[in-house]
């Protein structure tokens, strides 16, 4: 079974943390405040392990200024202008916590609230959360669910919701992975590639311009493999959605389409991802500034990249986007399936 532990308590309700490990050493730590990722202990080519996910040491520094470091992120990840849609000929206004815009759910988004323990088994845990009608301003109660499952070498996060009125759901997981370990330096080195030939052009609030442009001749291009680093649209790096559009295929009893490949050359630890979403976020990081992480860690710029699979940033204002709307009646099923298969150099 699942290690099972209390860590503490926010708002008086214990906060729980659950550690898996796998066959092929493998070994994850969870908590439930955020539904997150605290660590993550894949091998090398040689079968040294390192933790490859940016993060803290202590539940009280991931409550104060945790950054959705390993977070769920909800109920809409990513932004939205202005904080406002309209739905059904409705206004809808929501907690603004990015200036005039919404960022992943808002001041008291999914990352900031405690989960339930809902299951847990050898190679599985899940978290539950009932976010009433009006949360963060969006209309319907919905009921979400996170599971994290271990096998192997792979790792499924399911990310699941059903409401009882018309509202927005775009759920999303926000590791900030180094394949060198946390703490190591920057990952502008590391070898990356994107199953996406477009991407979403943003403005300076980093919305969305409503365009989908080709990568081909741009520093977006990860068509094929190379280094983070070897060319950024600037010196924030990116922060940008890339365009999925490798058609879904049966994979281990699921649809999933290719998504990413992240590779650290030294070690060999490398991150294979599939997806049934649409969009990937990339983002390089550029805000850390030397502040502590774990284990006497210190994060610079650049320190992780965080790769989020979801729907497209800001959907609900840009009608030729796939919709994010979810009604009742239906259900949002979110997959995205990380294979940590050394490298063989």
């Amino acid at each position: 079974m699942a290690q099972i532990e209390t860590i503490g308590t926010v708002g008086g309700k214990p906060v729980h943390a659950a550690t898996l490990t796998s066959q092929v050493g493998l070994r994850l730590r969870l908590m439930s405040f955020g539904a997150r990722l605290t660590e993550l202990w894949v091998p090398d080519r040689a079968g040294v392990p390192a933790d490859v996910v940016l993060g803290l040491d202590r539940l009280e520094d991931y409550v104060s200024h945790g950054a959705y470091m390993g977070a769920t992120c909800g109920r809409f990840a990513n932004r939205i202008a202005g904080g406002r849609f309209v739905l059904d000929g409705a206004d809808v206004q929501l907690d603004r916590n990015e200036g005039p815009n919404q960022l992943h759910g808002g001041p008291l988004g999914f990352d900031n609230l405690n989960w339930d323990l809902a299951d847990s088994s050898d190679s599985h845990v899940s978290f539950s959360l009932t976010s009433q009608a009006g949360d963060m301003g969006y209309p319907g109660t919905v009921q979400a669910r996170c599971t994290y499952r271990l096998d192997g070498q792979r790792l499924l996060i399911e990310m699941s919701a059903t409401c009882d009125t018309p509202t927005m759901v775009n759920l999303a997981h926000h590791t900030y992975f180094n394949m060198a370990g946390q703490g190591s330096g920057d990952v502008l080195e590391q070898v990356f590639q994107i199953a996406g030939q477009h991407y979403l052009p943003v403005d300076t609030a980093n919305i969305p311009t409503g365009a989908v442009l080709p990568v081909a001749g741009t520093p977006f291009d990860f068509t094929q493999p190379r280094p983070i680093g070897q060319a950024m649209p600037g010196p924030a790096g990116f922060d940008h959605c890339f365009c999925l559009a490798a058609p879904l295929r049966a994979m281990e009893g699921h649809l999933l389409r290719p998504c990413a490949t992240l590779r650290d050359p030294a070690s060999g630890r490398q991150l294979r991802i599939w997806t049934n979403e649409i969009g990937l976020q990339v983002y390089t990081g550029v805000h850390f500034d030397g502040s502590a992480g774990k284990a006497g860690a210190r994060y610079h710029s650049f320190g992780g990249v965080a790769l989020e699979t979801q729907g497209f940033p800001d959907s609900p204002n840009h009608p030729q986007f796939p919709s994010a709307r979810l009604d009742p009646g239906h259900s949002y099923r979110h997959l995205m399936l990380c294979d940590f298969s050394p490298d063989a150099g």
